[in-house]
């Protein structure tokens, strides 16, 4: 008996530490286009799913922006927008598990967004996700440094005065552009570590390390179209987030199944994928929620 647990052990281990960096493709614009509308299929198929996992998202933003702030959300409300950018990755670990169970040809449900919980990778895509919600915090922070560095603690107007302030003012114009150049390098940061990290620890049950510094490699081997991908993105989540962040319902799903479609493109698939045992659906009812969102605390 022992002499068969050693073996087994033995036979495990060393696959593990002899594995090799995943191999970065080139990625083109028509890449980017073609993931885009293979994420709008897989929204298609699954489009009461996701809207129901997204929708959280911004019904959560307007509720503590409104709480924190007040009536001074105001100034912050493209900074709130354009922030979506920095976590999206994160929030749509769900949609990233839709998209490669109907890649590949297995059923699919909301339910199923879920088993990214029994991950054996979730603790890294937490960590990940941790540091891109610090991230977001520490961009409306400096958002709102910045706003009063040019206006001043003096609570901003209704909206007609509050934009032509913006617009026709030299104070304005700094705002945007200060505020523009310092959320592109927050928005740079959150793309080169993120682009391809959490799709590649579901998929590969990848650690924090080796998910980031894959996506630094994707990003170095394709600054070009990566740029345009954070392009996309940003102007997606921005007009997603107009009015009341409510298209945020559709495009945090388009763009969580497209970038599923977009790491297959750029990351070679495992020639070895980790086995997952399989297991058999179990009948839920509606009584037991919300129990039944922490299946595997009862299954342990």
């Amino acid at each position: 008996m022992a002499t068969s647990y050693i073996s087994n052990a033995t036979a495990v281990v060393p696959a593990a530490k002899t594995e090799t960096a995943p191999e970065v493709h080139t990625v083109t614009l028509s890449d980017l286009s073609d993931a885009l509308r293979l994420g709008w299929e897989d929204f298609k198929a699954f489009p009461s799913h996701a809207i129901m996992l997204c929708l959280i998202y911004p019904v959560i933003g307007i509720v503590l922006a409104r709480a924190v702030l007040g009536d001074a959300i105001l100034p912050l409300l493209f900074p709130l927008a354009a922030g979506f950018a920095l976590i999206g990755p994160f929030a749509a670990i769900g949609l990233y598990e839709l998209s490669r169970r109907r890649e590949a040809g297995e059923s699919a449900s909301a339910w199923h967004a879920l088993d990214v919980i029994r991950s054996p990778s979730f603790g890294a895509m937490l960590a990940l996700g941790l540091a891109l919600v610090v991230l977001f915090l520490t961009w409306v922070a400096t958002a709102q440094a910045i706003y009063v560095s040019a206006f001043g603690n003096t609570p901003a107007a209704e909206v007609p005065s509050f934009v032509s302030q913006v617009l026709t003012t030299p104070q304005g114009w700094r705002l945007m552009i200060v505020g523009c150049g310092t959320g592109f390098l927050f928005a740079l940061v959150a793309l080169c570590v993120s682009v391809v990290s959490f799709p590649l620890m579901l998929d590969r049950h990848a650690g924090v390390t080796d998910a980031v510094t894959t996506s630094l490699r994707v990003v170095a081997r394709n600054p070009v179209t990566m740029a345009a991908w954070g392009a996309i993105v940003t102007a997606l989540l921005v007009l997603g987030s107009l009015p009341c962040f409510v298209g945020l319902a559709i495009v945090l799903p388009l763009l969580g199944h497209a970038t599923w479609h977009l790491y297959r493109k750029a990351v070679e698939r495992n020639p070895n994928p980790p086995v997952v045992p399989e297991r058999h659906p179990i009948k839920r009812y509606a009584a037991d929620f919300p129990v039944a969102l922490f299946q595997w605390r009862r299954d342990s």
